[in-house]
């Protein structure tokens, strides 16, 4: 066996992990790529516009507490003797004669043409109205706390949305990453393959090898190289993905920079479901659309109660458009529905049962939580073991692929034995990049679980 022979096995035998997972230094690092999703990307978007909603709605509900001020100009024409009549009234316009005086002969019978057969009468009504609430059942104070837990609901909802395309940006962002290593675990199969094709070309003309062992070295090439392609498919794929969850152009150029892996919760399972109950912004959303339905149910139950309102009122009639003739008017209104068939009990009713499903959700929701929870814990536990045992599957990869090499440098194996010791350093070498993906995912979505995955924690 030549010394050149031994030299190029041995060094094709002393890759590590290394190199899969390196990359090169990229522009754009995931606490930018998160920055450019929480900018663009729609769910962040809709929560937003959801909270502007709820927002406005609570501007419309406190300003049902104050007096509303209303003006308005009514211009009328008619001939109908009441209406004629009460119009010369406001417009203080009204004579004797309007009653028929010159018709009147003593005679209590005859009909006056002049009060039931008027000439029409225009009439400008130009008017402004205060209407101002007092009591009502505690309806508007209802529909204010409604709207105060719907805006908190929303904050909460835009929270959980922002930690959702977090959670995805990572998923995207490491995705790409380990894309890459396996190109890169690629490569270095085929940098390898090509070196076991020279090689035993080399050996077969020495007459040191069979030709079998250099078809072999070829066929495991040309695989080799397929399976270069797809990596590098896999790759341009992942990239792609990540374009689109941060609203970027396909051709629109990202590079992105080192690899993130997040670091673990050391805290008790236990004491990290607490914390997801309290803290978790899916939940606090759920308690406060709960607290808007009891608000509900307030909203509801006013109408059990009397209602008062006061309204004031100035008019100006005039038979051309002025003011003039000013009448002014003041109002109490009370209100109280004895009885509405049912109506008010019905819609208290369908207010509670919201109230009471929101509560069984709220419930399902917080053991669903801790699930997710006790299930991501296991998984990072889970996840950081088979890191460990990648790495040291690989170390020993790289030692049985060490001495197959020389052992067929001494002639007692064949090249589909090294192939194969090959292949398996190179599974191994895959193996320990996805774990460390899924180290990533499960350490991410225990964060995303508690509710701990926010930018400023990257």
């Amino acid at each position: 066996m030549s010394l050149s022979r031994k030299v190029r096995i041995s060094k094709l035998a002393s890759g590590t992990l290394i190199g899969c997972i390196a990359v090169s230094a990229f522009g754009a690092d995931l606490q930018e790529c998160v920055g450019i999703a929480l900018r663009q990307n729609p769910d962040i978007i809709v929560s937003q516009s959801q909270l502007d909603q709820a927002e406005s709605a609570l501007i419309q509900a406190k300003g049902q507490y104050f007096p509303k001020l209303s003006a308005g100009v009514t211009a009328t024409r008619t001939n109908d003797p009441l209406n004629v009549f009460g119009l010369k009234l406001a417009q203080h316009n009204a004579t004797f004669n309007d009653f028929g005086l010159g018709q009147y002969t003593g005679v209590g019978s005859v009909a006056p043409s002049a009060l039931n057969y008027p000439n029409p009468v225009n009439n400008y009504d130009t008017s402004l109205e205060l209407q101002i609430p007092i009591y009502n059942g505690g309806m508007i104070s209802g529909y204010v706390d409604q709207a105060h837990a719907y805006v908190k609901a929303a904050q909460e909802g835009d929270q959980e949305a922002r930690q959702q395309v977090i959670f995805h940006v990572i998923q995207a962002y490491q995705g790409a990453h380990t894309a890459h290593a396996y190109v890169t675990v690629a490569q270095q199969a085929l940098a390898a393959s090509e070196a076991y094709v020279k090689t035993t070309q080399n050996l077969l003309q020495q007459g040191l090898v069979v030709r079998s062992d250099l078809l072999f070295a070829q066929v495991n090439l040309e695989n080799v190289k397929v399976n270069l392609e797809e990596a590098r498919r896999g790759e341009a794929a992942a990239i792609d993905q990540l374009h689109l969850l941060l609203g970027m152009s396909l051709d629109e150029k990202l590079d992105i920079g080192s690899d993130y892996i997040p670091t673990a919760l050391t805290d008790s399972v236990a004491k990290l479901q607490e914390e997801a109950v309290a803290s978790n912004p899916g939940l606090l959303a759920m308690h406060h659309q709960l607290d808007a339905a009891i608000a509900g149910v307030q909203v509801a139950s006013a109408d059990y109660y009397p209602h008062f309102n006061a309204m004031l009122r100035q008019d100006w009639n005039s038979p051309t458009f002025q003011q003039v003739a000013p009448s002014y008017t003041i109002a109490g209104v009370l209100s109280w529905r004895i009885f509405d068939m049912g109506v008010t009990r019905g819609a208290v009713g369908r207010a509670e049962a919201s109230r009471a499903e929101l509560q069984a959700k709220l419930k399902q929701a917080e053991d669903g939580v801790r699930f997710q929870v006790a299930d991501a814990w296991r998984g990072s536990v889970e996840a950081e073991s088979r890191v460990n045992a990648r790495a040291a599957a690989v170390t020993q990869s790289e030692e049985a692929q060490r001495l197959v090499a020389k052992r067929y440098e001494n002639g007692v194996t064949t090249m589909v034995e090294v192939l194969s010791a090959q292949a398996q350093l190179d599974k191994a070498r895959a193996e320990e990049v996805a774990a460390h993906y899924q180290l990533t995912l499960q350490r991410a979505a225990l964060r995303l679980a508690v509710g701990k995955l926010n930018s400023d924690q990257l």
